[in-house]
C-alpha cells in the first residue's frame, strides 16, 4: 500500500482492535478473481512468538524496524528482551493496538514512505509474510534500494514468503497461470483484506519462490546469506546488505 489507510478501509485494524477490546474479530481475504479465504485469525497476531518463529526472530540484533508490525507481537517480544524497535503500519487502528499494547516507538507508515528520517537500523522484519508487502517485482527492487539507505552494512532482512507454486489448488494454480499471461509474476496477488463493513483497497501482495527471490535480490545490494525456517512451502531468508 502507498499510503496509510482511512477509517472506513482498515479492515486488518478493525479486526485487531476488536480481538484487543474483546470482540472476537476474524478478517477476510479476497482475491481479484473472487477467490475468498480466511486470514489466521485475529487471535494469531496477539500470539507471542515460541518455538521456531521465536528463534527467527531471535537472529534480530542492535536497532529494528518492523515493517507491518500489526498487533505488535514481534516488535513487543524484542522489545521485552530489550532491543529498541520501531514498528510501522499503513493502519492506524494497528498502530493503536501496538501502543496501546505497550510498543514504545509504533508509527503510521507504508514501506514506500520508510526513508532516512526514521534513523538507521540493524535488522528490518518482514515476518509473518510480509516480504509479501514488496508488492511486485518492480517495486520489490525499489523498496530494497530504499532499505539500503536505513540499514547499516551487514546488516539484515528477515523476510518471511512462500513458495505459492507448492500447491495442487486448481485455483491457485489458474491464477498462477491467468497471472503470467497478464506479464505479472505468478505468485503476484491482487488482493483486499474485508471485515464487517470495511474494506482496504486493492493492493498487490507477493509471494515468491526461492529462485525468484535470488533474482530479485541479484545486484539490490542485498543478497541471501541463508534460509533459517522452513515449512513447507513457507521460509524466511536471512538478507544481509552488501553494498
Amino acid at each position: 500500500m502507498k499510503r496509510p489507510l482511512l477509517p472506513e478501509q482498515d479492515a486488518f485494524g478493525h479486526a485487531l482492535m476488536d480481538h484487543l477490546e474483546g470482540r472476537g474479530g476474524e478478517e477476510l481475504i479476497e482475491r481479484s478473481d473472487g477467490y475468498l479465504d480466511r486470514s489466521a485469525g485475529a487471535e494469531n497476531y496477539f500470539a507471542e512468538p515460541t518455538g521456531e518463529q521465536a528463534g527467527v526472530a531471535d537472529r534480530a540484533s542492535g536497532r529494528v524496524l518492523d515493517v507491518g508490525c500489526g498487533a505488535g507481537r514481534y516488535a513487543l517480544y524484542l522489545q521485552e528482551r530489550g532491543l529498541e524497535v520501531v514498528g510501522i503500519d499503513a493502519s492506524p487502528l494497528a498502530v493503536e493496538v501496538c501502543r496501546r499494547r505497550g510498543l514504545r516507538d509504533a508509527r503510521v507508515l507504508t514501506l514506500e514512505e520508510v526513508d532516512g528520517t526514521l534513523g538507521q537500523f540493524d535488522t528490518v522484519l518482514m515476518l509473518g509474510n510480509n516480504f509479501g508487502l514488496m508488492g511486485g517485482p518492480r517495486g520489490a527492487k525499489s523498496s530494497l534500494r530504499r532499505l539500503r539507505h536505513v540499514v547499516r552494512l551487514g546488516g539484515c532482512i528477515l523476510a518471511e514468503t512462500m513458495d505459492p507454486y507448492q500447491s495442487a489448488n486448481p485455483d491457485h494454480l489458474s491464477y498462477h497461470a491467468d497471472n503470467r499471461v497478464k506479464g505479472r509474476m505468478g505468485g503476484q496477488i491482487r488482493m483486499r483484506v474485508r471485515y464487517k463493513k470495511y474494506k482496504t483497497p486493492w493492493f498487490d501482495y507477493l509471494f515468491v519462490s526461492r529462485g525468484e527471490l535470488e533474482d530479485i535480490v541479484r545486484d539490490s545490494g542485498w543478497r541471501i546469506q541463508t534460509i533459517i525456517a522452513e515449512d513447507g512451502p513457507s521460509y524466511v531468508a536471512l538478507l544481509e546488505r552488501t553494498g
